[in-house]
């Protein structure tokens, strides 16, 4: 039963931003997380917070990277690996114009 009425609590007719209730609704969800907008008995959309939408978005990018990470692992050869100093010799970059550098801020 939990589910049924989280479901309902959750569900906002869209006749209630007709009747000028979209500032209360848009404080209930960043109060109390999404809900989602029913027109003639459908789900229209699903409104979150900006907040709500970076997280999930960040873990949508993290998937997203995991996956290539993890398909990049599985295809990993040790034979196939190129030495820096091959790297740096094709490039045409010497051990002093790295040395010249310093240190490097990665954020």
């Amino acid at each position: 039963m939990p589910s049924v009425i989280s479901a309902i609590q959750n569900t906002v007719p869209i006749t209630h931003f007709n009747r000028g209730l979209a500032g209360k609704i848009f404080e209930e969800v960043k109060a109390t997380g999404a809900k989602v907008v029913m027109k003639n008995n459908a789900a229209e959309c699903v409104l979150l917070s900006p907040d709500e939408y970076i997280r999930l978005m960040d873990e949508v990018n993290d998937a997203r990277l995991l996956a290539i990470a993890s398909e990049r692992m599985a295809n990993y050869a040790p034979s196939t690996l190129i030495p820096e100093e091959k790297v740096w010799a094709r490039l045409g970059i010497t051990q002093e114009e790295i040395d010249s550098i310093g240190e490097v801020e990665i954020e």
